[in-house]
């Protein structure tokens, strides 16, 4: 699976080296110089928003992606292929020098929030290298990086994605409390979970790391509450 085809460049590596090559693009306005792409035999060429698109649809199911991602959505666009391509193995793609920071950020970190808990619970985050943004034409304003996602598990379900979220939505707060703010009537049960797992009442969700949010998970049922 590629995101952003651009100039087709990168498509017409991985359509020499992959059996099948979904790619996915936007713009319209670059169908003029893909036309040697699109009359590849094993390359799919989907226009439309990745953001958007049901990726659940795509046959044969990819088993990786290779993407030198559009840096507006590319944090949505991984999260979103880790969660509904169970299928990814393994991902190879440059970002903004800082989203990849976000991506594989510890607790603590003032980078660390909702994208790196839900990211590292389905696989390992690694940079692979930095791209000067003296390497690009026009040069952009940041520099880029290579990241690597080896996928460990099948990643976070439904409940813990909406936990994780709630708990980040309000970042100067305890996260019990950014919890009920963002889903109310669940202080108590989550207070009484933190408890449990021997966790302070008033800790903030950037102190938790994503097993120990997974584990406060498994004990909290938000299911009653909208």
């Amino acid at each position: 699976l590629e995101v952003g085809a651009g100039e087709g460049v990168l498509t017409e590596r991985l359509a020499d080296v992959a059996r099948h090559v979904h790619v996915i693009e936007i713009d319209r306005g670059l169908e003029p110089g893909l036309t040697e792409v699109m009359a590849l035999p094993n390359v799919d060429l989907i226009w439309a928003d990745a953001v958007k698109f049901d990726l659940s649809s795509l046959d044969p199911a990819p088993t990786a992606m290779v993407a030198n991602l559009p840096y507006s959505v590319a944090t949505p666009v991984i999260l979103n292929t880790a969660f509904e391509l169970p299928s990814i193995r393994s991902w190879n793609v440059m970002v903004q020098k800082e989203i990849g920071d976000r991506l594989r950020a510890e607790p603590g970190n003032k980078t660390y929030g909702a994208p790196s808990v839900l990211l590292q619970l389905t696989g390992e985050v690694r940079q692979v290298r930095k791209v000067s943004r003296t390497v690009f034409k026009p040069q952009p304003r940041v520099d880029s990086a290579i990241i690597r996602i080896d996928r460990t598990g099948p990643g976070p379900d439904k409940p813990t994605r909406r936990l994780v979220r709630a708990g980040f939505a309000h970042r100067r707060k305890a996260m019990a409390r950014s919890i009920d703010m963002t889903i109310p009537g669940s202080l108590q049960m989550v207070r009484d979970a933190l408890e449990q797992a021997g966790i302070d009442q008033q800790v903030r969700a950037e102190a938790l790391s994503p097993g120990q949010f997974a584990e406060l998970s498994a004990m909290i049922d938000l299911s009653a509450h909208a």
